[in-house]
């Protein structure tokens, strides 16, 4: 067993002579402000084991130590969905990958923390590894986790939606393919750091590189056992999340529970290593696409299932296996649909959500497929497509609520600026076209918390200097979304964005906003504010429209005056404006919030999915192939994006091209790969920036960016999401582009040279020109929950609600 925390110092030290000197602040003559502790974490060398003994008697000695922490002082378990509370902020007897944490140190600075992890020895008994979804399908025994579904099986679902063996009985011919993503990692060039301060009234204050500052105050709360009113979190202005920093993470919780321990700021600032560490990147997934279609290329029925890596804890991976089906109906007609969905757990750092949860994987199995079907159908890929859309205001089969539908506009606009009907299979040798398109959520239908509560708040303050400020828990991770409130609540008030305050992102003084992940802060919080400015405008309107003996109808907010719009000259300044509705009704402050429309589907699963709004992107990329090595380079790029409408245009065409710049590192080169060392632990093979390759500006490719607005009326101004939808089609249209140069097909990613040489060699042998899995375990999936269609009238509601609970929901899968 570890011993409990050792606290070495004292909160306040004692000054001498040399000390009196520096110019510090004192508490009195011999007293100095407690100085900032810096924090370091003993990692796990071993794969998979058991700790029998954790000895940090000699690294406590060690002068500059002022406490260390081991599993014991935080025995309590946190996760970031309530059925996946399966960590703890230093392990308490078992540790599950190369990298999880051990013990905690804080000591006066880097060096000292550094210098006294190497004196804590720890004991292992090493327990059997298991490093792929092979090995956890076929590994029953030891469980890495006792709970799950069962065995090494995090999760397992399945649903059917409509009758698909009818379906495949309507195709005239049926697809089956096997497909697989490797998982690869967020990579922002700001590494995770906190800092814990807890302050003389008792209540502590974190600052922390998040995106999720709602849910690491839950955290917190919860493994301290201090009331949340007690606790503030603050997130700092993020270099990159990506998804990264969605999680409540390990050394959030020690350095808070280090800085209540020694009464000072203690810091943490995660090497890159470390980061690997963390991980919670895209999942590894095998897949099997079946697909029924008639001659004309429309879609009868689809079997899809897929087999997620998930790593050695839950993270988001409930919902992670749901997303890697839920979407794969809402661009195309799929009238009857059956998914098939199993995570494992593994002995590697976790998987969870990096920019498009769950959804990157099936996009590429489907559009890949879809290529396969065009090309053997005698169809142009894009035309194909095009013939056969979703339509807008529709509910598909799995009863996901589609509103503006702009995936055709997309399409035809890549098409004509690719010079696609001109130019595709008409290239020289080794050059060639790929298309694919996506879609992806504005949004979560339900939080992750399931309450009736509002996803997102915002609180708005008038005063009579004619000064306007947001408030909101929403976080900017370099997305733009502080300006998205400015601009929101500017539109509305008239006035310009630069005279409006942001205040974002503190637990203390802003209302709840869930955070920045699922691409939800444009439509949620703007909405929130939306109706916050709505109301403040109410009041403006009522005292100007008293003031100017005009009734309110006539009275307009632009360019910084309130005024008639019948006798323009006749109006008020905003500030006077201002002041004339403070002096009608006091102090002037307003509230909004959004919670999303209730989804359509009632079924156990449902809760994953639906969302206010789809965004939808096409894009067509040209490679240029090697033939004789298989190197190839992405010389352009065209990528049309339905925005719904653009708040800011600049910012959409730079999240636009950021993930086109995401989705070609992936596409390319980019993977979590992992090694054995010298007594069979599974490393990760190079947790460096130097050795994990992405793009850099010598492989960017140009990018033309074409915007389609197609306003939703579930946006405000009928805007929807951009930060992660265009990613999507990147790593099938690579692929696709691939087949069309030189007449091979990569079933997996990334879509590197070696596979393209191996493809070329294998159809010059007389083999399939293809590189991808060649079978799919075996998996014991649960009888399907069946759900009637809508166009069986079907009411969203399992058949067999025996089965699944009164409608068809239990609310822990939601």
């Amino acid at each position: 067993m570890s011993p409990p925390t050792r606290v070495v110092g004292r909160p306040y030290e004692k000054v001498d002579a040399a000390a009196k000197v520096t110019g510090q602040t004192r508490f009195a003559d011999d007293l100095v402000l407690p100085r900032m502790l810096h924090c370091k974490l003993l990692r796990s060398r071993r794969t998979h084991a058991i700790l029998r003994r954790v000895d940090v008697s000699r690294a406590a000695a060690l002068p500059g130590v002022l406490a260390i922490a081991t599993g014991r002082d935080l025995p309590i378990p946190f996760g970031i969905l309530p059925v996946s509370q399966d960590e703890h902020a230093l392990c308490l007897d078992r540790v599950r990958f190369v990298g999880d944490p051990i013990s905690a140190v804080a000591a006066l600075d880097e060096e000292t923390a550094n210098e006294a992890l190497a004196l804590i020895e720890v004991d292992y008994e090493d327990l059997p590894t298991i490093a792929s979804i092979e090995q956890a399908v076929e590994t029953p025994f030891p469980r890495i986790h006792d709970y799950g579904d069962r065995d090494n099986f995090h999760k397992l679902v399945s649903m059917e939606f409509g009758d698909v063996e009818e379906g495949f009985a309507r195709a005239e011919k049926i697809y089956d393919d096997l497909f697989f993503y490797e998982g690869n990692t967020h990579l922002p060039l700001e590494q995770h750091a906190a800092l814990a301060d807890l302050g003389p009234d008792g209540k502590l204050t974190l600052w922390s590189s998040t995106q999720t500052p709602h849910y690491v105050h839950r955290a917190l709360a919860k493994v301290l056992e201090m009331p949340a009113a007690r606790i503030r979190v603050i997130a700092t202005p993020n270099g990159g999340g990506f998804g990264g920093k969605s999680d409540p993470f390990n050394h959030e919780i020690v350095v808070a529970h280090l800085s209540r321990v020694t009464g000072r700021p203690v810091k943490i600032c995660l090497t890159r290593e470390e980061v690997f560490y963390c991980h919670r990147g895209r999942h590894p997934i095998l897949m099997r696409a079946r697909t029924g279609v008639r001659r004309d290329g429309s879609i009868t029925a689809m079997h899809f299932q897929t087999v997620l890596d998930g790593g050695a804890y839950g993270s988001y991976g409930v919902a992670s296996t749901y997303y890697s089906g839920a979407l794969q109906t809402v661009t195309y007609p799929v009238p009857v649909y059956r998914f098939d969905g199993a995570r494992v757990f593994t002995n590697k750092p976790p998987c969870g959500p990096k920019r498009g949860h769950g959804t990157p994987q099936p996009r590429f199995a489907l559009e890949a497929q879809l290529d396969k079907i065009a090309v053997d159908l005698g169809f142009d890929p894009a035309a194909m497509r095009l013939s056969h859309l979703q339509p807008p205001s529709s509910i598909t089969a799995n009863f996901l609520r589609i509103g503006s539908m702009g995936l055709g506009a997309c399409i035809e606009k890549v098409v004509a600026a690719s010079g696609w009907k001109e130019r595709r299979g008409r290239l020289p040798r080794g050059r060639g076209l790929g298309i694919a398109c996506s879609s992806y959520i504005c949004g979560a239908g339900l939080p992750i918390y399931w309450n009736a509560m509002p996803q997102s708040g915002v609180q708005l303050k008038l005063d009579r200097s004619g000064g306007v400020t947001v408030f909101c828990g929403s976080t900017d991770i370099g997305q733009g979304s502080d300006s998205v409130l400015a601009y929101v609540v500017a539109e509305v008030l008239g006035i310009d964005p630069f005279d409006i305050r942001v205040v974002t992102a503190d637990t203390d003084l802003t209302p709840v906003d869930l955070g920045s992940y699922s691409s939800r802060v444009t439509l949620m919080t703007g909405n929130a504010a939306l109706q916050a400015a709505e109301r403040a405008r109410e009041m403006l309107v009522a005292a100007a429209g008293e003031k100017l003996e005009i009734p309110g109808s006539r009275v307009a907010l632009a360019e910084g005056r309130v005024f008639d719009v019948e006798d323009p000259d006749k109006g008020l300044s905003f500030v006077d404006a201002v002041i004339a509705a403070e002096s009608k009704f006091g102090t002037i402050g307003t509230v909004g919030s959004y919670t999303p429309p209730p989804s359509a589907g009632r079924y156990r699963g449902a809760g994953v999915g639906p969302s206010p709004a789809y965004s939808y992107s096409a894009a067509v990329v040209e490679v240029d192939v090697d033939p004789a090595t298989g190197i190839y380079t992405v010389p352009k790029i065209w990528i049309a994006h339905d925005v719904g409408k653009c708040i800011n245009p600049v910012l959409v065409i730079g999240q636009v091209e950021g993930s086109v710049y995401m989705g070609l590192g992936e596409a390319m080169m980019e993977e979590m790969a992992y090694r054995d060392d010298v007594n069979g632990n599974v490393m990760h093979k190079a947790p460096s920036m130097l050795e994990y390759k992405s793009p850099t500006t010598l492989e960017m490719p140009e990018v033309v960016t074409l915007l389609v607005e197609d306003p939703d009326p579930n946006g405000p101004f009928g805007a929807k999401e951009v930060g992660q939808g265009p990613l999507l089609p990147i790593p099938p249209a690579v692929a696709n582009a691939v087949f069309d140069a030189v007449g091979v097909r990569i079933d997996e990613i990334p879509v590197t040279p070696e596979k393209i040489a191996r493809a070329l060699k294998a159809r010059a042998a007389g083999q399939p020109a293809r590189v991808g899995p060649a079978s799919f375990p075996t998996i014991p999936y649960p009888d399907a929950v069946r759900i009637p269609t809508p166009a069986e009238g079907g009411d969203g509601r399992a058949r067999d609600l025996a089965a699944t609970g009164a409608g068809g929901v239990r609310k822990a899968d939601r």
